[in-house]
């Protein structure tokens, strides 16, 4: 089975899943200055190492274009920007370049959801169709099992997204195993839209089996709610003028620049909270840090008992060359050195990751532009960032 967002598979993790505990961690201490001394100069040499290893993985891989920021101490400690945003103009990628996020939008859009549970205007166990008069599976009572908790984990049973060969169908018992699952996220987004939104019903398009979506006001509610107030100043859900002005284009494996989809209101209707986050890898940091050491709890961040059940394991995911498990919104890589909160987001030309330590502080982000940024994050990248950065 090929590597997949919705499985974590071998060529990537078999490596990780051998990691050894990091040496120092045995060895006698020396006094506090000079530990604070060797600490630095191994972050230094880390670093240098890291930009030799992406350079020379951009060019065998031929991806255009990388974005990447590390969070040390629950801050942004470093952040660099290698080769260009398309092939076309020749523009520099830097730290204002965005990049699609493709499925790195579920952590966002769940830690909203978590906060309108909060909030008490949509309860985590109630069935959806208690919030709108929409069926969205047609003739299986099972739809009346569907919560945002099991939209937020996986076990709605429903597919991936609908396709022929994959209708639109309840698969399983909602709750009783783990299957990933973007007509879940699309559902549970059409019920916050219900509920705090509006839908422009003279604006419509089919997609995927004829299936009709009208645009709303998701891309504005998200922006109001969670990126503004986290410092996200520089992503966003539909493709505006301004955003073009910064936006990376994606490319095929060869490195040939792809047509850029469109991202118009109707497209984040359909598909807004599961890959539609448009972001820079300064923000999304910025993000991941309101994660791992929250501002007080207000009208947007969450307070601690929330954000403990949005954290904490709900469901096993197996099999894997490491233990995880999934939590609202989030996977969790359960390591010897530690749990790691994890997603990454995939398609055509665009790759991406992010994770972090809640313990440790730490974390990173990595967005390409590439179709080669999978085997570049997998086979090359992934290993140094959590050995060197992420557990140092």
């Amino acid at each position: 089975m090929p590597f997949t967002r919705r499985h974590f598979l071998g060529y990537g993790g078999a490596t990780l899943a051998g990691l050894p505990v990091l040496t120092f961690l045995g060895c006698s201490r020396p006094p506090d200055a000079s530990r604070a001394d060797a600490g630095e100069r191994a972050w230094e040499e880390h670093l240098r190492t890291l930009e030799t290893r992406v350079r020379q993985t951009m060019t065998d891989l031929h991806v255009p274009g990388v974005s990447i920021a590390i969070i040390r101490d629950a801050r942004i400690a470093w952040t660099k920007g290698f080769g260009v945003r398309d092939q076309s103009t020749g523009l520099w990628v830097d730290e204002d370049t965005i990049f699609s996020a493709q499925s790195m939008s579920k952590p966002v859009f769940a830690y909203r959801v978590m906060k309108l549970v909060e909030q008490r205007i949509i309860d985590l166990d109630a069935p959806l169709t208690r919030y709108t008069t929409d069926i969205f599976v047609k003739n299986d009572p099972r739809l009346n099992e569907i919560t945002a908790r099991r939209v937020l984990s996986h076990t709605t049973g429903l597919p991936n997204w609908r396709s022929k060969d994959d209708p639109l169908r309840i698969n399983f018992a909602p709750g009783s195993k783990w299957s990933y699952s973007g007509e879940g996220y699309h559902y549970l987004q059409s019920v916050v839209t219900r509920l705090t939104g509006h839908t422009d019903k003279t604006h419509c398009r089919t997609f995927e089996m004829d299936y009709r979506v009208c645009a709303t006001d998701f891309s504005d509610y998200m922006e109001a709610n969670l990126l503004k107030p986290f410092g996200m100043t520089r992503s966003g859900y539909e493709l505006t003028d301004a955003m073009r002005q910064n936006m990376a284009g994606r490319h095929d494996k060869t490195g040939a620049l792809m047509a850029q989809k469109t991202g118009t209101a109707v497209d984040v209707a359909r598909y807004g909270s599961a890959g539609s986050l448009m972001t820079t890898a300064r923000d999304y940091a910025r993000f991941l840090i309101e994660v791992m050491q929250p501002k007080p709890a207000d009208d947007y961040r969450l307070n601690a008992a929330t954000r403990a059940e949005m954290l904490k394991p709900h469901i096993a995911v197996e099999p894997s060359p490491v233990k995880m498990s999934w939590a609202l919104g989030w996977q969790i890589w359960h390591m010897d050195q530690g749990d790691i909160l994890a997603h990454g987001g995939d398609d055509d030309g665009w790759h991406c990751e992010s994770m972090c330590s809640l313990e440790r502080k730490t974390g990173f982000v990595i967005l390409t532009n590439g179709e080669g940024g999978t085997g570049m994050i997998w086979n090359e990248l992934l290993k140094p960032l959590v050995a060197d950065f992420l557990f140092a």
